[in-house]
């Protein structure tokens, strides 16, 4: 991406649809930005994470100069450390709830509940902040995951990627007695008994051994997950090793308990030799080889910005390596029309998606974009 360009535009020709132009349109530039996000109780504001520790607004289009959260004397930016993400509480503009997913100073993950300011919208309370889950992670400064997303159902799931090393060397992916490797679904509200609650329905509630907030397990580093605000479908961009980057795809309602592969599975190749195969694994439903080019994937969002009419229900997705921008229609079991949306967009990190359903790309070099349709 060229630092001074303000926009990319690229005329769509997709089946069955007219002729449709997509932009990226210039929304801002911050310092190290990693993530968007918004409400959609509050279809006003849109909020840039900045992995330095920082959460910038930028209100009917206008950035706020004080951020809306400052944190950064307690994060850790060393290697893929930092400030990660946030989600907004389904009530959100009732209760002002939110969280932060980032690496405290330690090493650590820590998911943190924090509350916006009774004075202003544009602010939060820092002295709100709240503990709900800290994972020990200090070993290696890598594959932290960093996602953060309420579900349909209500409930916070987290993904925390593997705890770094060359092919997993602990073994942490499998183990159904860590949270490495995982994505976790928890009730974050405070209960009796302790910081956060489990559901009843987690898959692995009552069995010895597993720990109960486990939804699903066999990641590496799902750095990127989304749930299709029309449908709940979940897809996750999980970061491969070596060899292949993947894409998993999990229809609305399954999902709890399977096993993701990693680390007996590098995309679709076995990839620990010797190892019994689990039987319930779960193949990606994409796959991004790194002799294309691709050497960490980037998952994104299932676009439902209706302006977008060529875009509509297809999922947009990037990779650290390669300057473009994807869309495919996914499905259970497979895809169809995987395809580059647009080329010239360096350093991708991160999509969001705000309270209106509009979606953004996100470099890491500073600059942040918003879909957009053409004229």
């Amino acid at each position: 991406m060229r630092l001074g360009l303000a926009l990319l535009a690229l005329t769509l020709a997709l089946p069955g649809v007219a002729c449709a132009r997509i932009e990226l349109e210039h929304f801002g530039r911050f310092r190290q930005p990693v993530y968007v996000a918004g409400s959609p109780s509050d279809p006003q504001r849109v909020f840039v994470v900045e992995r330095i520790g920082r959460i910038v607004v930028v209100k009917n289009g206008r950035k706020i100069n004080r951020p809306f959260l400052d944190i950064s004397r307690h994060v850790s930016t060393e290697a893929e450390q930092g400030l990660l993400s946030m989600a907004f509480a389904p009530d959100y503009r009732k209760s002002g709830r939110f969280y932060v997913d980032y690496t405290d100073r330690g090493g650590d993950i820590e998911i943190r509940e924090f509350r916006r300011s009774r004075k202003s919208a544009d602010l939060a309370d820092p002295r709100s902040g709240r503990t709900v889950l800290k994972i020990e992670h200090s070993r290696y400064p890598h594959h932290e995951g960093g996602q953060i997303q309420f579900g349909p159902d209500g409930m916070l799931y987290i993904g925390v990627g593997d705890g770094g090393g060359i092919g997993d060397p602990s073994g942490n992916a499998q183990s159904l007695h860590t949270p490495l490797g995982k994505i976790l679904r928890i009730d974050p509200r405070p209960t009796k008994s302790g910081p956060f609650g489990i559901p009843t329905d987690n898959p692995f509630v009552g069995r010895q051994n597993s720990l109960h907030e486990i939804w699903a397990y066999g990641f590496r580093n799902p750095w990127r997950f989304s749930f299709d605000r029309v449908t709940g479908d979940l897809i996750i961009g999980d970061v491969g090793q070596d060899k292949f980057e993947e894409i998993d795809f999990v229809p609305h309602g399954s999902g709890a308990g399977e096993n993701f592969g990693w680390n007996i599975f590098e995309g679709r190749h076995r990839y620990k030799r010797g190892a019994a195969v689990p039987p319930n694994v779960v193949s990606p439903v994409l796959e991004r080889p790194h002799s294309a080019g691709f050497c960490a994937i980037v998952g994104g969002y299932v676009v439902r910005d209706r302006s977008l009419s060529g875009l509509y229900g297809r999922y947009v997705y990037g990779d650290d390596c390669r300057s473009r921008i994807y869309s495919v229609e996914l499905k259970y079991g497979g895809l169809s029309g995987n395809r580059v949306l647009m080329g010239g967009m360096d350093h991708v990190v991160s999509f969001g998606e705000d309270g209106r359903g509009r979606v953004y790309c996100v470099s890491l070099g500073g600059w942040v974009y918003r879909l957009g349709a053409g004229d």
